[in-house]
């Protein structure tokens, strides 16, 4: 079996004083979408900072592409070809659609592929449209299209994507899992959280549910009927 793109082992972390992730285990091969699931406080974007040494105090084991990062600082495990889309999408107001887009400098990983402009502007049209926009005029779904565009110009081949589709117009959702779509045809590793299972069921290739800071199931997506009615019971409010 080839090395994980991502391998997380007993992770635990925290915020200040709150220890937020109890032994968090986890393995995502190349080229797979897994998605976190989880009620709100369960630990799932917390488990997504903590990947990239986001939290406070870290321990157990991180290995991207087989080389363990756990006391490497955030700059240095980005390099090795992770690029992180946070829920509030850090669109700079000050600047254009394509300001932004320009912004992050290519990463030294050699795994990823730097995306060109015109490759972007293909799969977000949108985004070609507004490229002189600034970031305030831009739409919430339009800002989560640049958001996500932004980390393709880098070269990052493994991508963790948090609440995506949160709040957006139907028409943008399906927009996005095109995109998700595309992305995994052409190779990326994708790990996102998410809250809309209408959304992530058809696109996930594994699924895992945290609760109270721990993975309390992980299964893939051919056994989801199987699990549906514990799901029920883990992710009901």
């Amino acid at each position: 079996m080839a090395t994980p793109a991502l391998e997380i082992q007993n992770l635990h972390a925290w915020y200040g004083e709150s220890h937020i992730l109890h032994g968090i285990n986890l393995s995502v091969q190349p080229g797979q979408v897994v998605t976190l699931l989880g009620r709100n406080g369960a630990g799932r974007t917390t488990t997504l900072r903590a990947i990239l040494g986001l939290t406070g105090a870290r321990k157990g084991s991180i290995k991207v592409h087989g080389e363990e990062t756990i006391h490497l600082a955030t700059h240095r495990i980005a390099q090795l070809g992770l690029g992180y889309c946070p829920e509030e999408r850090g669109i700079f107001a000050s600047l254009t659609a394509e300001e932004n887009l320009r912004l992050p400098p290519p990463l030294k990983s050699k795994r990823g592929k730097v995306m060109s402009e015109a490759d972007i502007y293909a799969m977000f049209p949108n985004l070609a449209e507004r490229k002189n926009s600034p970031g305030t005029r831009l739409s919430g779904g339009e800002q989560q299209m640049l958001a996500v565009a932004r980390i393709l110009r880098t070269g990052a081949d493994i991508l963790l994507l948090d609440e995506i589709s949160e709040g957006l117009a139907p028409v943008i959702v399906q927009a996005l899992a095109r995109m998700i779509r595309t992305l995994k045809s052409q190779g990326f590793t994708i790990v996102m959280v998410e809250q809309n299972f209408r959304f992530a069921a058809p696109l996930a290739d594994h699924f895992i549910v945290i609760e109270h800071g721990e993975v309390v199931l992980s299964f893939p997506a051919a056994e989801l009927q199987a699990h549906q009615a514990r799901m029920d019971e883990l992710l009901s409010v």
